[in-house]
């Protein structure tokens, strides 16, 4: 067949519908295989979607769009060839392509300045999607202000971010076209209040998933918490000590997350009703570890797995850590990134959070809370010393974990944090 039809894809066990976020290329665009061609937004994560074969794109639905699995959302026409390739020899091509060559640039250099002056002083003209315009809304933006480097001149969600508020496309160069060494400093703008005017934004797919989500937790689960807190000191000197040389050896970080999923890990051995979960009227027990680490991105939380954590070396933990707080940002988290965790750290830390009540991940039956380390006055052996101290909550089930487990557990990890020599003995 000449016609390759493009339909959504099954991207995830429970996953039943996806938003078209946005087109890269446009209906009449030649595309070539491989090429992505549109990204999906599922209740997850974002996917892309790559042409199956060369040929003629023609789209058949629209940015915003969401529809089920399976449903069609454009075609490539395979049969049509790209504008200009007659089928020749590779001999023939070569010459019409040294030809062309020659005449486009007796003609350049004269057309230069026109195209220059035109570039700078024209308005945009393309349209921007339902992500792009959504950026521009946030910074007071419409598309006349943008110009898009996407085809046909549309703007794409690089050319909304990368837009400041108050540029304009007249008489105003881009970042890209400063030179290399030019530093510009990237602002995070704020809305504006001058129309002094509510915007009705739709929430993503995304963002809609994660409610349901926390509503569901809040409804249907016991949850309680309880705190503990830890003397960081011995933790902050072993990772002084030794962050250099674990870095020259295995080429990441030494972090302070690496060894709390390490203690939580071997917590869990000892207390398996915080690894477990409810199915209809049983509770099931994993005998295993599969680590939930939450990282906010810029569409929201969102909660990537460390698989058999309780396998993995620190340093192999350290690694998937970094690996998947950069995936987050870049919004290339897959399906399989984002699914079969048992149990999840949250930690607020790093927003300055000195303690919290974090919200259970379903089906999961408890979530760890980490926060800010803050020096505080500590009573050591009968004397007053100035302690690196951290607040630890944990969120719990009580239909599945009991108090003096969830307790209990919690100061496991608070004695493995505070004698981190435990952790190699296995005690």
């Amino acid at each position: 067949m000449s016609t390759v039809n493009i339909t959504i894809p099954s991207v995830g066990e429970s996953i039943t519908e996806a938003t078209i976020e946005e087109w890269f290329k446009q209906s009449g665009d030649y595309v070539e295989k491989e090429d992505v061609i549109v990204s999906l937004e599922t209740d997850k994560a974002s996917v892309e979607i790559t042409a199956e074969a060369s040929g003629v794109l023609t789209t058949s639905a629209e940015e915003g769009d969401t529809l089920e699995i399976g449903a069609k959302i454009g075609s490539i026409d395979s049969s049509k060839k790209a504008e200009g390739d007659s089928g020749g020899s590779k001999e023939d091509k070569a010459e019409d392509s040294e030809d062309k060559s020659a005449k486009s640039n007796e003609k350049s250099e004269a057309s230069s300045n026109d195209e220059q002056a035109e570039v700078s002083n024209s308005s945009a003209k393309g349209k921007a999607g339902p992500a792009a315009k959504h950026i521009l809304g946030d910074k007071g933006l419409s598309e006349s202000d943008v110009k898009g480097t996407g085809p046909k001149g549309n703007i794409t969600k690089a050319d909304a971010q990368n837009a400041k508020a108050g540029d304009k496309t007249s008489g105003k160069a881009s970042d890209s076209t400063k030179s290399s060494g030019e530093k510009s400093e990237k602002k995070i703008e704020s809305p504006s209040f001058e129309s002094r005017e509510s915007r009705k934004v739709k929430m993503t797919t995304l963002r809609k998933r994660i409610a349901e989500r926390l509503v569901q937790a809040q409804q249907t689960a016991a949850i309680l918490t309880t705190f503990n807190e830890v003397d960081m000191t011995e933790v902050m000197s072993l990772r002084s000590k030794y962050k250099d040389d674990f870095e020259k050896r295995f080429d990441t970080r030494l972090g302070f997350m690496g060894l709390f999923v390490k203690s939580v890990c071997e917590a869990l051995k000892d207390f398996p009703a915080v690894n477990a979960f409810i199915e209809d009227d049983s509770l099931i027990y994993n005998d295993f570890v599969n680590m939930g680490i939450a990282v906010g991105g810029p569409k929201g939380l969102v909660v990537p797995v460390i698989k058999d954590a309780d396998l993995k070396g620190l340093h192999h933990i350290e690694s998937e850590i970094r690996g998947f707080a950069q995936k987050a940002q870049n919004n290339k988290l897959s399906i399989d990134d984002l699914t079969g965790g048992t149990f999840t750290i949250s930690n607020g830390g790093v927003y300055g959070s000195l303690m919290s009540t974090p919200i259970l991940n379903p089906p999961q039956s408890a979530i760890l809370g980490m926060h800010s380390i803050q020096e505080r006055p500590m009573v050591v052996d009968g004397e007053i010393k100035v302690r690196p101290m951290m607040y630890l909550a944990l969120s719990y089930d009580h239909r599945v974990i009991d108090g003096k487990e969830s307790v209990s557990f919690l100061v496991k990890i608070k004695e493995r944090l505070e004698d981190p020599r435990r952790l190699i003995l296995g005690i």
